[in-house]
């Protein structure tokens, strides 16, 4: 069964444990899923740390490609953590979706960001230094650095859901009453004696014909507009302020040396005072 190695970068080493715990959460097992922190230890989680070694040395365990290479080397010099997860090829696409979804830097835009600021993005120059590090001295021609950080403020903005108004109508029944004056009429038949005498043309056939009439309630309704509810959504701009830290390191440098057996370029004799440059 092949095997294929996933890397991504965190900027921080809590965002790349949280990737971890997801990948292990699918199945992983403990020891495929490994941190390369940024005092460049390389340390399987759950487990000792391992020995320190140079950045280009611990990479090349990962089988980063050669192009890579360089790019995740100057996230880590810059404070970042890479996380490697070994993965059957069968379980290659669910790994690569979880870390997806996590905090991941996108390398190729950091990337681009640190060209504009200056890097050069040569791997020899991490060959060299490993080279270099790994005797633990510094010869004759040879020199070794401190790298004098400095942390910047970025103050940026983004857009947040502050939640939002809903409104909607609905129908409601309710009863009503009123009361209305109807009209009805009735034929009344009443017989009583008669008084006159009967002629002879009263010796006929008579009909009379009446009809009831009456009212009854109707009822009709007219929809009219009682008032609008209007919704609008207006914006205002404001200023914020914000507040933070930023960290940067100092060097002190003191001289030792024997001033009596010691000689300046110019010759002349004298104690190096001890200095502190500020970043």
């Amino acid at each position: 069964m092949t095997t294929r190695t996933i890397t991504a970068i965190y900027d921080s080493e809590s965002e790349a444990q949280a990737a971890r715990a997801q990948l292990l959460d699918h199945g992983l097992d403990d020891g495929d899923v490994r941190i390369v922190s940024q005092q460049l230890t390389s340390t399987r989680v759950g487990t000792d740390a391992g020995e320190d070694r140079g950045i280009w040395e611990s990479i090349k365990d990962f089988f980063v490609g050669d192009d890579d290479r360089p790019m995740y080397s100057e996230g880590l010099r810059r404070g970042g953590c890479l996380l490697t997860a070994r993965v059957t090829d069968e379980r290659s696409d669910e790994a690569i979706a979880v870390l997806e979804g996590t905090n991941a830097v996108d390398l190729d835009q950091r990337t681009e960001q640190w060209r504009a600021e200056g890097w050069s993005g040569s791997s020899g120059d991490y060959l060299e230094d490993d080279a270099r590090l790994s005797t633990g001295e510094v010869g004759a021609r040879d020199e070794r650095s401190i790298p004098i950080v400095e942390e910047r403020l970025r103050v940026g903005k983004r857009e947040v859901d502050r939640g939002g108004v809903r409104v909607r109508s609905y129908i409601v029944e309710e009863p009503v009453r009123e009361d209305v004056s109807l009209r009805e009429e009735r034929v009344e038949i009443e017989r009583r004696p008669g008084q006159a005498a009967a002629s002879p043309e009263m010796f006929r056939d008579q009909t009379i014909e009446v009809s009831e009439r009456g009212e009854e309630a109707m009822v009709a309704k007219d929809a009219v507009v009682k008032e609008e509810v209007v919704v609008r959504k207006t914006a205002d701009d404001r200023t914020e302020t914000v507040e933070d830290t930023v960290r940067h390191t100092e060097v002190d440098v003191e001289d030792t040396r024997d001033t009596t057996t010691t000689r300046d370029p110019a010759g002349t004799k004298g104690t190096k005072p001890r200095t502190r440059r500020p970043t």
